[in-house]
C-alpha cells in the first residue's frame, strides 16, 4: 500500500529546502514569494498566477492571491536570490 499523503508532504519539504536556499539572504516576504512561487508551480504544473495560486491553498480570496504574487514579481528578481542560485 502507498501512501500518498506522506509523499506528498515528503516532496513539498524538498521543494521547500530548495527555495529556502535560494532566498536565504533575502527579506522575509521574498522568501516567502520564492517558496509560494516554487511549490506552486511545480504542483500546478504551469506558470499562469491563477493555477499556481489553485495550488497554495491559501484561506484568501484567489484574487487576492493572484494580485500579491503579481506585485512580487513585478519587482524582478533580487540581485542576491539570483546569486544564490547560479
Amino acid at each position: 500500500m502507498t501512501h500518498f499523503t506522506s509523499n506528498t508532504y515528503q516532496l513539498k519539504r524538498k521543494i521547500l529546502n530548495f527555495a529556502n536556499k535560494i532566498s536565504r539572504k533575502l527579506t522575509k516576504p521574498n522568501r516567502k514569494f520564492t517558496a509560494n512561487m516554487t511549490y506552486g508551480i511545480l504542483a500546478s504544473q504551469s506558470c499562469l498566477l491563477t493555477d499556481t495560486a489553485d495550488h497554495l491553498h491559501e484561506p484568501s480570496k484567489k484574487v487576492n492571491v493572484v494580485d500579491r504574487l503579481s506585485r512580487h514579481l513585478k519587482k524582478g528578481t533580487p540581485p542576491l536570490a539570483a546569486a544564490a542560485y547560479f
